[in-house]
This record gives structure tokens, sequence and C-alpha cells, in this order.
């Protein structure tokens, strides 16, 4: 747990809050389309005949026959032009509409969700980044925030080094992003984008797997990490702090990396997920 490695992997709270933004990408509103109303057309009135007065019989002569009339022949109609059906414009995929949705889906000001979101490869940072969470690993060159802006920090007391307490209220900023982000917009915005999504899975996935299961796996892996008392002790090995209880440094290091994000902030983070997965789980079997 180096500082330059808390600044590259960023730690899963930018995974989480990837997962969760574009969770997770523009705004889809599913419309339902209200059935036609069905009209009625008024049945003729009926009424009743009158009695027929009683009628003298006429004597008719007879009239010569009518002359016989020739039908001209009617020009051929020439049919309508047929009407070209038009094509559907193309999802726009590009990162400042991916962008521009998110920032729809959040109560926060766009100045602050501009500032933590990365600019570039959202949709591709965000398949990179859940597949490697659910594999248990981390993937530090495809962070979807910007890193905090305070370096990871340690104290000293009574020989041994423990975690800062303001290295835990650094990430506090990403929390409250993420929890500004309103659910089912976010799954709208997944799923406007689950096509393209999925293709990009294919490319470095299991192309026979759905990237729900991903989703939900890298899901529970966050939600598998344990809660632990604080402080919490660390050691150096002159090149990188680790946990000084095994338990702990033999997390994986998704788990090990929402460790660091401090107690109040993971069971936040946590609660996050635990609504989104329901979300997801409902809607896969709908």
């Amino acid at each position: 747990m180096s500082e330059l490695s808390e600044k590259k992997s960023l730690g899963p709270i930018f995974i989480i809050i990837g997962i969760l933004l574009i969770v997770v990408l523009a705004v889809v509103f599913w419309p339902s389309e209200k059935a036609p109303e069905e009209v009625t057309e008024p049945e003729p009135a009926i009424t009743e005949p009158n009695e027929p007065a009683p009628i003298e019989p006429d004597i008719f002569e007879p009239k010569p026959a009518a002359p016989t009339v020739e039908l001209e022949e009617k020009e051929e109609v020439e049919p309508l032009p047929e009407v070209e059906e038009t094509e559907p414009e193309p999802l726009d995929i590009s990162d400042p509409a991916v962008k521009s949705s998110l920032l729809d889906s959040s109560t926060a000001s766009d100045d602050t969700v501009n500032h933590m979101l990365v600019n570039e490869g959202l949709l591709q940072r965000f398949v990179v980044s859940v597949t490697n969470l659910a594999n248990d690993e981390m993937a530090p060159n495809h962070q979807l925030l910007t890193p905090p802006e305070q370096n990871f920090r340690v104290y000293s007391q009574a020989g041994k080094q423990w975690i800062d307490a303001a290295s835990y209220k650094r990430y506090t900023p990403y929390v409250d992003m993420l929890e500004s982000f309103n659910n089912e917009a976010l799954l709208n915005v997944y799923a406007t984008y689950k096509g393209d999504i999925q293709t990009k899975y294919d490319e470095i996935g299991d192309p026979d797997k759905d990237f729900n299961q991903v989703l939900l796996q890298a899901i529970d892996q966050l939600l598998d990490t344990p809660e632990v008392p604080v402080p919490v002790e660390v050691y150096t090995d002159s090149v990188a702090y680790k946990y000084a209880d095994e338990r702990l440094e033999n997390l994986n290091e998704p788990q090990k990396q929402l460790l660091r994000t401090g107690p109040d902030n993971m069971r936040r983070i946590k609660a996050k997920l635990r609504e989104i997965k329901t979300l997801v789980e409902e809607r896969g079997s709908n």
C-alpha cells in the first residue's frame, strides 16, 4: 500500500462509483406505450316503419326501352410512391454523451461530477474495471475517477504505525457524489449502453457470459469486505504499507483498497451497492 500505489490504483471507491455511474451511463427512459383507445362507432338508429296507407292500383303504360350507353374505359391509376422508412439514429456512445447522461442522473452540481469523472473512454474503462474487480484484481490504468488530491497518511504511536483518519476523509466527497445518483436513473443509464458494454466485454471476457453476471460478481466481491475497528495498524516494508493483521493483508486487492476508504465511507458504499444489486437482479428477472 505505497503512496504511489494509492495514487495509481485509486481504490475500489472509484471502481464502485464507476459501477454505479455507468451502472452505470445516458438516462434511458422506457416509455410505456399506451394502448390505443378503443373507439366504438354508434350503431345506426332503428326506426319502426309506420303502417303503410292503402295504395290505389295504378295502370302503367309501357315505355320505350332506354338507349344503350357505352361506358368509357378508365385510364389506369398510377400507384402512390412508396414511402421510404427512415432508420433510427445510432446511439451516441461518445464520452460527452455518456457524461451528459450521468450529470442528468445526479443531484450534485455539474462541476463536482465533471471534476471527479474522467473524460475519456468511459465505457471501456467501466468494462475493464468491473471485469478485473470480478476477478479479484485491480485495473489501475482504467480508473473512472480522478484521484483524491490529498496523500495517504499514517501516524506513529507506541512504536507502531496506524492509518490516519484524514486518509479516510479524502474519499468522502466521492461517496457524497455516489449517493447523489438516483438508483433507477443509473440503471437506466446502464441499460441504455448495455449492448455496447456487452460487446466490449465479449472482446476481453467470455462471449457466452452476460455482463450482468460479471457486474453482480464484482459487487459481491466488495460486499464481502469485512468491517474492522479503527485505528487500523499498518507497517512498511520500505516500498509499501501493509496491514499488520494477516487476515486483512490476505484479502484481495479490491477489498484491501475498500478498507482504506474508512469504516463510515465503506458502510455508505455497501448500502448503495446493495440497492443497486437488488435493482439489477429484479430487472434481470423480468
